[in-house]
C-alpha cells in the first residue's frame, strides 16, 4: 500500500504557488517565442502578469497584459481559441500527473492602480492626509 504524503496547509501554499509561477514562466516563454499559431497573439507583446491555481493545482487563471497598444478584449479572445495547445505545451514542460486547465483573463490590476493613485491626488484625500500628519 502507498504511503500518501501529509503536507502542512503552509508546505500546501507554497507549492501551488511555485507551480504558478512556473506556469507563468512557461506561457510567458510560449508568448515571447511566438509558438502560438495565431497572428494576433504573436502580433501583440503579451505579458502574463499572474497565474492563479486551484489548491488541487487542476486549474489555472492567468493574468495578462498585451503591451505597446494592443487591443485587449481581441487578444484574451485569441489566447482563449489557442487555450488547447497552450495547455499542451504546459502540460509537456512542467511535467505533472495532471495538467493544469487554463484560462485567460485580463489582468485590469493597473487600472486599479490609476483609480487608486487618481484618488489619492484628490485635493480632498489630500486635505484629509495632511490633517492625519
Amino acid at each position: 500500500m502507498a504511503r500518501r504524503e501529509q503536507f502542512t496547509a503552509e508546505q500546501h501554499s507554497v507549492r501551488v504557488l511555485k507551480v504558478s509561477e512556473r506556469v507563468r514562466h512557461i506561457l510567458s516563454e510560449l508568448l515571447a517565442r511566438g509558438e502560438v499559431h495565431d497572428d494576433i497573439v504573436n502580433a501583440a507583446n503579451i505579458a502574463v502578469t499572474e497565474v492563479r491555481m486551484t489548491p488541487d493545482l487542476r486549474n489555472a487563471t492567468a493574468y495578462v497584459k498585451p503591451l505597446l497598444g494592443a487591443e485587449e478584449d481581441s487578444v484574451v479572445k485569441a489566447l482563449r481559441q489557442n487555450t488547447a495547445y497552450l495547455q499542451r505545451e504546459v502540460a509537456k514542460r512542467l511535467g505533472l500527473k495532471f495538467a493544469p486547465k487554463l484560462k485567460f483573463r485580463a489582468d485590469e490590476s493597473f487600472e486599479e492602480a490609476d483609480r487608486i493613485e487618481k484618488l489619492l491626488r484628490d485635493p480632498k484625500v489630500a486635505r484629509d492626509l495632511d490633517d492625519e500628519e
